[in-house]
């Protein structure tokens, strides 16, 4: 059952995904259609769940579940996965694979980097310790108050010298 993210619970169980690169208003459109339709019938073996998304800085893609009632199965997991990957499918971008990190520049400006080059891109001063990074700890709808925090206050603050 499909509720409006800012009627989510506080405790809402939240699941990030950062977009390899920034939505047009008509992908947005696109996303916002497809979530909502899902959310209506999101369900946990057969029991529909509280549900919503939300889509911040046109990049970052949030679904939430209520799990006060009945925790989200497997299953019911799986099935927000596969929707999320027609989206990707559809629109050519990257969503699910986790193997990215976005910065935001002090301009506000998101930028999304592999994993695996990111100390690189660090220790070659293409990102500095001013820049916000997602933080990948955020598991509920109320910690999404520091949905983006500074690099130095992350995991990412060890390649650079204190």
């Amino acid at each position: 059952m499909y509720l409006e993210f800012d009627q989510m619970p506080e405790n809402a169980r939240i699941w990030i995904y950062q977009s390899s690169r920034k939505f047009s208003d008509e992908e947005i459109e696109l996303i916002e259609n497809k979530l909502q339709k899902f959310c209506e019938s999101w369900n946990t073996h057969g029991t529909l769940m509280p549900t919503s998304f939300a889509v911040k800085d046109s990049q970052v893609v949030m679904l939430a579940v209520d799990e006060s009632q009945l925790g989200a199965s497997g299953c019911s997991i799986d099935s927000s996965v596969r929707i999320l990957a027609e989206i990707e499918a559809q629109i050519g971008v990257n969503l699910i694979d986790q193997g990215k990190v976005s910065v935001k520049n002090p301009n506000q400006e998101i930028t999304v980097l592999p994993a695996l080059g990111l100390k690189s891109s660090l220790q070659e001063n293409r990102i500095s310790p001013d820049y916000l990074v997602i933080n990948p700890r955020i598991s509920t709808k109320k910690e999404l108050e520091s949905l983006w925090i500074p690099i130095s206050e992350s995991w990412l603050n060890k390649y650079f010298p204190n």
